[in-house]
């Protein structure tokens, strides 16, 4: 299994239209003062075109009022690649870790990895990177591809 984990790798160059890339060290978000979802680290199995990412996220869970309820892969053009759909809060387990796939990307392509709050959408820190070169933080551009929280799959409910 290779760990691709934020902050360890050189940052990616972006095109114009892409995020842009932050320090190599992410800002930490306090929960009592911000209501989102970070994607912290991405660690990557498998082979190229189904690869399996392992993803952790740090969120202000309170229960089926306000949890993370997916996080996504997603092109630099802002093409959902890949959703996990999280059935439940993890109040109790922060920050937690889920994996998901296959994800269908190539070890060169550029994706961006981020997480969806189910009050508050997007908004938290994203990791963008390949699985070749690894994952850096970024500051989203606000309303980057927000239009994917109405795609399917979406969480149909929260078992607690």
């Amino acid at each position: 299994m290779l760990l691709l984990a934020a902050g360890c790798f050189t940052s990616v160059s972006p095109s114009a239209e892409s995020p842009t890339v932050a320090p190599s060290i992410a800002t930490p978000i306090a929960p009592e003062t911000a209501v989102v979802a970070s994607v912290t680290a991405v660690s990557v199995a498998g082979d190229p075109g189904t690869y399996t990412l392992d993803v952790t996220v740090r969120s202000p869970d309170i229960g089926c009022e306000g949890y993370a309820d997916w996080w996504e892969v997603v092109s630099e053009d802002g093409d959902l690649l890949y959703r996990r759909v999280l059935l439940h809060s993890h109040v109790d387990e922060q920050p937690f870790s889920r994996s998901g796939g296959p994800v269908p990307v190539d070890p060169g392509d550029t994706v961006i990895v981020r997480a969806h709050m189910s009050t508050t959408g997007f908004g938290g820190s994203a990791l963008q990177g390949s699985v070749k070169d690894g994952f850096v933080p970024i500051t989203m551009p606000p309303g980057f591809a927000t239009g994917l929280a109405e795609r399917a799959p979406l969480p149909s409910s929260c078992a607690f």
